[in-house]
């Protein structure tokens, strides 16, 4: 079985993202980068896949300029076997995303994609969705635990009410939550043969993908600052703010 994963090069979330002041977008330079924590889960599980047998490969795939590679360089440090760059200068929304992953899959013809189930710079929870969709394959999404076992795969995913465990046919794409698992560390020697592992490199135009932005940006604002909080003296004076202050009462 061959397992696609696809990773995104983001901002690194210990970082304080800061917007710029021209307000166009959030500032990227100088500012230190990193694979999206929920692919990274991605990645480790289908590397947890291959290590139990399931799995014969495992391809990473990135959408975006050059220096992604660096993010793909940490999968196959993981334990992927190969990646592929769909390099492209231009700005990618989840559709544009999801066109050239379905390009990605129909020349690769994994039986498994699992994915992060958003990313955490723009939070957009779509990407897996939209490549389900524009397949025609069936999807499980904030997976928790997977199973898979001779064609088909079993998920259990988080929902407001618990867990809902879902059975599907391969192939399929499944969105990963943070409690999957947890991502190994990537190991000098591993972080070395990383550096020898295949990476492809396909403009973006050569897959004939419209990946042109539906949405435009008009401006980016940081959240307005908390106010401070107030302190009181008592229980009594504590129910008075309440009833009057926060109406809650």
């Amino acid at each position: 079985m061959k397992i696609l994963v696809p990773v995104k090069r983001v901002v690194d979330y210990n970082v304080k993202v800061r917007v710029k002041s021209d307000h166009s977008g959030v500032e990227l330079s100088g500012v230190k980068m990193a694979i999206n924590p929920f692919d990274e889960i991605s990645v480790e599980e289908a590397v947890r896949l291959k290590e139990a047998g399931i799995a014969s490969e495992v391809i990473a795939v990135s959408c975006g300029a050059a220096v992604c590679q660096e993010t793909l360089r940490t999968a196959l440090a993981m334990g992927a076997d190969r990646a592929i760059l769909v390099e492209t200068s231009a700005e990618l929304q989840p559709l544009a995303v999801g066109k050239l992953l379905k390009a990605v899959a129909e020349r690769e013809q994994p039986q498994l994609v699992i994915c992060g189930k958003q990313a955490i710079d723009d939070d957009a929870n779509q990407t897996g969705q939209i490549l389900a969709a524009l397949m025609g394959w069936g999807q499980a999404t904030f997976a928790s635990k997977l199973l898979v076992d001779k064609g088909t795969i079993r998920v259990t995913r988080e929902v407001d009410g618990g867990l809902e465990t879902l059975e599907l046919p391969l192939p399929a794409v499944v969105t990963s939550d943070l409690r999957l698992n947890e991502p190994r560390y990537a190991t000098l020697p591993n972080i070395m043969k990383a550096k020898k592992k295949p990476l492809d490199v396909i403009p973006a135009a050569d897959l004939g993908v419209d990946i042109a932005p539906r949405l435009r940006h008009l401006q980016h604002a940081e959240p307005p600052a908390r106010k401070a909080g107030v302190k009181v003296a008592d229980v009594a004076e504590l129910i008075e703010k309440l009833r009057h202050d926060a109406k809650v009462i």
